[in-house]
């Protein structure tokens, strides 16, 4: 079963991949791996549990629940059922509620035309000038956001101003890879940065000024070959003259600062509570939704059908949540059985050096969810400390184990990585599948048009961080 496992991650791999030549949404073959995983894991448990290939198994077994009674299949069941699955569903629902509350905001916003003020003052109609514009807008805002959230807002703003599919198509695959670039060097921009950030792998100070410039590097780069190659001019989407307008310039700007000041008060929010993202976005929405209810109570049966939030919410894009739930639960069910861990110590044992380990971790974090990647690096390499290191006598253990300290190479390098490396395919990063979703952009396609400048960034920032290691270590 546990490579049986494997097999079916890849065949629905390659569903999603072939999801416009097959006419099927993306969200039912996640949705089947991420049921059939779970399921091909419980049948198959004593077998996987008995060869010890398991670590979350391994180490529940050992910590206090080890009598032999433990060892029944009985006992497996109840661990994948009720420890594992549970578990794992928190984790998944924390992306998902999250994701839902700053779609269902961004619609808000949208809804009440808070964009149009945004799009109103962006004039350019020129390819290479709006990509500039619109990409180095989105690598900071996401630092100071995240790049999911970023990338919602930044989508739903390309609508208002590119009115071509494939030129859109374009413009929010280059938002994506600029807005993973901007939170690999934010302790809050990036799910597996937050991760390191809360484990005490790395400081805030340190990932903002070591970081920042080799993920500039990955944007720029392919910035910088769009330059030469991109040519002529957006059209924009025509305005009816003869449509109605359901909101006043108030109620424009009150909505666009109410829902980017909703979503600023996330990482305040986690900050100040140390509780999860996802309940400051719910907060947000709640207070967003509170006035929206107010303003609009008197209004007549029409406008409150197209403002008050509980209509809004038939626009948010359900399926993409559907997908995220599939992809994170199949991913989910590949690390607890163990295949996630073996691909790890496999890559430690082959390949040893902490640079390429990390570079093959961002590659792999295009195929596989970053998360779980990042999750298995912090399991598999404790932090080290100033004693243990102390104690050491061979000059080249003390070295290695260096990197491995807080704001070591290793960590700093992992964080770059593992948030830019998902850019190479569109399912590689949260960010780049809600894009896809929002904009239901083709797998094949991104693979062709977008996934070699992404690889460029990725190779060219890591180059430039290497750099920046020797210039700082000599």
């Amino acid at each position: 079963m546990f490579i049986v496992m494997v097999v079916v991650f890849v065949l629905g791999y390659l569903a999603i991949a072939l999801e416009h030549p097959l006419h099927i949404d993306k969200a039912v073959p996640a949705l089947a791996i991420g049921t059939l995983l779970w399921v091909l894991y419980i049948f198959g448990a004593y077998d996987i549990f008995s060869a010890g290939l398991s670590e979350a198994w391994n180490s529940y077994a050992h910590d206090g629940h080890g009598a032999e009674a433990e060892h029944g299949i009985k006992d497996m069941r109840h661990f994948i059922v009720d420890k594992e699955i549970i578990h794992h569903l928190g984790e998944i629902s924390e992306i998902l509620f999250f994701l839902l509350g700053a779609m269902t905001i961004v619609e808000v916003i949208d809804k009440h035309d808070g964009f149009k003020i945004i799009t109103d003052k962006i004039k350019t109609l020129k390819k290479v000038k709006l990509l500039w514009i619109l990409s180095v807008l989105t690598f900071f805002m996401s630092a100071a956001l995240d790049n999911l959230t970023t990338t919602i807002v930044m989508v739903a703003l390309l609508r208002k101003l590119i009115s071509d599919k494939e030129t859109r198509w374009f413009f929010a695959s280059m938002v994506v890879l600029a807005a993973n670039a901007g939170g690999a060097w934010s302790p809050i921009g990036d799910v597996t940065t937050i991760m390191l950030w809360i484990g005490g792998q790395v400081t805030a100070g340190a990932i903002i000024t070591r970081v920042i410039v080799p993920s500039l590097f990955t944007m720029i780069v392919p910035l910088a070959v769009l330059s030469f190659t991109m040519k002529g001019s957006v059209t924009r989407p025509e305005i009816d003259s003869n449509q109605k307008i359901y909101t006043t310039a108030f109620e424009r700007k009150l909505f666009l600062i109410l829902g980017v000041s909703g979503l600023l008060f996330v990482p305040v929010f986690k900050t100040v509570t140390h509780l999860p993202p996802y309940m400051g976005m719910l907060l947000s929405l709640a207070i967003i939704w509170l006035v929206s209810e107010l303003m609009h109570k008197d209004k007549p049966e029409e406008y409150r059908k197209r403002l008050r939030v509980n209509h809004i919410l038939a626009h948010v894009d359900t399926p993409t949540i559907f997908f995220f739930l599939g992809i994170l639960s199949a991913v989910a069910a590949l690390q607890s059985a163990g295949q996630l861990t073996l691909m790890a110590t496999w890559l430690d044992a082959n390949l040893g050096n902490i640079f390429l380990i990390d570079m093959a971790i961002g590659v792999l974090s295009a195929i596989v969810d970053n998360v779980p990647l990042v999750a298995g690096a912090m399991g598999m390499y404790p932090i080290e400390d100033a004693a243990s290191i102390a104690a050491m006598t061979d000059p080249a253990a003390i070295a290695y184990a260096g990197n491995f300290v807080q704001d070591g190479l290793f960590w700093e390098f992992l964080a770059y990585c593992a948030g830019t490396g998902g850019s190479i395919l569109i399912i590689g990063s949260a960010a780049g599948v809600a894009a896809m979703g929002m904009e239901k952009i083709d797998f094949i396609w991104y693979l062709k048009k977008i996934s070699l400048l992404a690889l460029l960034g990725y190779v060219s920032g890591a180059a430039v961080y290497y750099l920046q290691t020797l210039i700082l270590h000599h």
